[in-house]
């Protein structure tokens, strides 16, 4: 796999996808951004150690959430670390325990709501897809055998049990 976006395979493999069907099409709201682009991350918190931890590399939604990469520990597997959100209006949340859980919550092609005491998915049977979801479902069953998240909200309770505490102590000296 080339390095042309980023050190991970598996991102890298989704930016591929995404430069074919395009920035949101795929995944209501969801876009790979700049891979380590550090812009939004000041918002919380300019501290040094606080930039070193997290890694950007999508946007979330359309008002402006994104996610990174939480550097929990020293792996060498980038992929494997937890996935956080941050929420445009405040609230940060762990909603993955690896990048590839973070991939079937795609394909629930919804938008991320982000609020201060949690991060959750909706979305109503009536309301559409995104116009290549069914090729992004297709991609991600090739891929990785792995189908989409048919409940959201098992897949955030297994992350947040996993990581959610220790994240939440690891960022609350950061926090104003």
């Amino acid at each position: 796999m080339r390095l042309d976006h980023s050190p991970i395979d598996e991102l890298n493999l989704l930016k591929a996808f995404q430069d074919r069907v395009g920035y949101e099409n795929y995944a209501r709201g969801f876009g790979l951004t700049e891979y380590g682009e550090e812009s939004g991350l000041p918002a919380w918190s300019e501290d040094p150690e606080f930039l070193a931890r997290l890694i950007p590399f999508a946007q979330a939604t359309g008002g402006g959430s994104f996610y990174a990469l939480w550097r929990v520990d020293d792996r060498e597997d980038l992929a494997s670390l937890p996935v956080v959100v941050f929420g445009d209006e405040g609230g940060e949340h762990v909603v993955a325990r690896h990048l590839r859980e973070l991939f079937q919550l795609l394909g629930f092609d919804e938008e991320i709501s982000v609020e201060h005491e949690r991060a959750y998915f909706y979305r109503d049977e009536d309301d559409p897809h995104t116009d290549c979801h069914d090729e992004y479902v297709a991609w991600l069953d090739l891929h990785f055998g792995l189908p989409v998240a048919k409940d959201p909200d098992a897949v955030l309770a297994a992350a947040q049990a996993e990581f959610g505490g220790r994240f939440a102590d690891w960022i609350s000296p950061f926090l104003p």
